[in-house]
């Protein structure tokens, strides 16, 4: 019943930014942890930056200075600040977001995923 919807995807330059947001809607009670992954040509699917509800932030180790995850807990809507981009970060970026269904049963969603490209 929940459902992700992504946006802000787009063509950049190396030392651009870029803002990704997503939105779960549906039939949700409760979300709980949402965050961002990546998954570039021929590579596996990484994690980018997770955030809790109560806003505990997790981030890997190439984003960290550049990227800031952050959550609007009243709009259940989690949002990716990516500045300084890099060639490095093109990638096709998925929002996921879990938590408990109106029906009380928990639910773990995936976006449909954004293009990032960034230029060298």
């Amino acid at each position: 019943q929940a459902q992700l919807v992504e946006s802000g995807g787009g063509l950049v330059t190396a030392g651009g930014s870029l803002r990704l947001s997503c939105a779960a809607s549906g039939s949700i009670r409760r979300v709980h942890a949402m965050g961002w992954y990546r998954q570039a040509p021929g590579k596996q699917r990484e994690l980018v930056a997770t955030i809790t509800r109560s806003g505990n932030t997790n981030s890997a180790d190439s984003v960290k200075g550049r990227f800031t995850i952050s959550r609007d807990n009243a709009k259940n809507t989690v949002y990716l600040q990516m500045n300084s981009l890099k060639p490095e970060d093109t990638a096709v970026y998925y929002c996921n977001a879990n938590g408990i269904s109106e029906d009380l049963t928990w639910f773990d969603r995936w976006g449909q995923g954004t293009q990032v490209t960034v230029s060298s």
